[in-house]
């Protein structure tokens, strides 16, 4: 391979997580639950909760100015900015551009990318192609999500799963020789199949009489979720010529911690190799791996040189994972 392989490089990393924090136990007021079921189920512990008129574009910009700190950069620095998001302000226009005024960009261009809890992973590859194809050299993408908002608060099947957040990388061209010690995004994988559409969805939207509320079939949604997820990793992984041990850690899409240790052990890693904020977060759907990503580095799990394998599903069903070095 030759010395000038473009390679999209990860420059800085933040996150925001919305002050509220909401303990298993305050459920156990107004649902037939309890903190220990809650646990059991999803190993979730606590999330963190919007405040009223905190919005998916405001977190999304405060993970930003973080991720920019980090990188010793500028609004005025970035290309490209994606947000992923389900739970976008308004209808339109997308919470992107709100990101980018309120971070003071004045160039580049901004939108938005829905593939609901893979959302981040589709943003991050999407990024990935912008910096390869020319079309942009540095790009900010951010997970931010208001999932609070949709909730059906007598559902204690979803309702206890949920939390807000935000997340936010910024990716620069750099070059590499074209192997897999490589820094920066080093292979991705994307799939969907949208006949899977009624086992996790919103019953609202512009056609519907209001906004809506999240519905879900756990179960059905569990089974295609350690299944996809393992083959997509295994997918991206095998595009790059990485095995298992290979991988520092994997920075899965928090979800359920059942979901992620059934996926570890199909990929034939140890939970000491995952990084896990499912506790803390709850899942905060396109911002979960992102959080992660930036938790992961202050905690001093991640580090420069590490190979990271990132993979998430949501709604669509929409699948997929990015493989990238530290």
């Amino acid at each position: 391979m030759t010395q000038d392989t473009v390679r999209a490089v990860v420059r800085g990393v933040g996150h925001y997580l919305p002050t509220r924090v909401v303990p298993n136990s305050e459920f156990e007021k107004t649902l037939d639950t309890t903190d220990e079921w809650i646990k059991a189920r999803s190993g979730i512990e606590r999330r963190h909760f919007a405040a009223d008129g905190e919005t998916t574009s405001q977190m999304a910009a405060a993970a930003a100015q973080n991720a920019l700190k980090m990188a010793g950069l500028e609004a005025s620095d970035i290309d490209a900015l994606i947000v992923a998001t389900s739970t976008p302000d308004l209808t339109f226009p997308s919470a992107a551009t709100m990101v980018q005024a309120e971070l003071g960009m004045k160039s580049g261009f901004a939108f938005d990318i829905q593939a609901v809890c893979a959302g981040f992973v589709f943003a991050l590859a999407n990024a990935n192609a912008l910096v390869i194809s020319g079309q942009a050299e540095r790009v900010l993408v951010i997970g931010a999500e208001t999932f609070s908002r949709i909730m059906d608060w007598t559902d204690r099947g979803t309702c206890v799963l949920f939390g807000d957040g935000a997340g936010a990388l910024i990716i620069e061209r750099s070059t590499g020789d074209g192997t897999k010690a490589d820094r920066g995004i080093l292979a991705t994988d994307l799939n969907s199949d949208g006949s899977y559409r009624d086992i996790l969805y919103v019953d609202g939207g512009v056609n519907a009489p209001d906004a809506g509320k999240l519905r879900m079939e756990g179960k059905e949604v569990f089974r295609h979720a350690v299944e996809k997820l393992a083959a997509t990793a295994h997918n991206a992984m095998a595009k790059c010529d990485v095995t298992a041990d290979d991988v520092a850690w994997v920075v899965p899409h928090q979800a359920n911690l059942r979901i992620i240790k059934a996926t570890a052990t199909k990929m034939g890693l140890p939970m000491e190799r995952v990084v896990v904020t499912v506790p803390d977060h709850g899942n905060t759907s396109a911002a979960s791996i992102p959080l992660a990503l930036s938790v992961g580095v202050e905690r001093g799990q991640i580090k420069a040189g590490d190979l990271l394998v990132t993979e998430a599903i949501g709604g669509g069903l929409a699948w997929g994972s990015v493989v990238l070095r530290w």
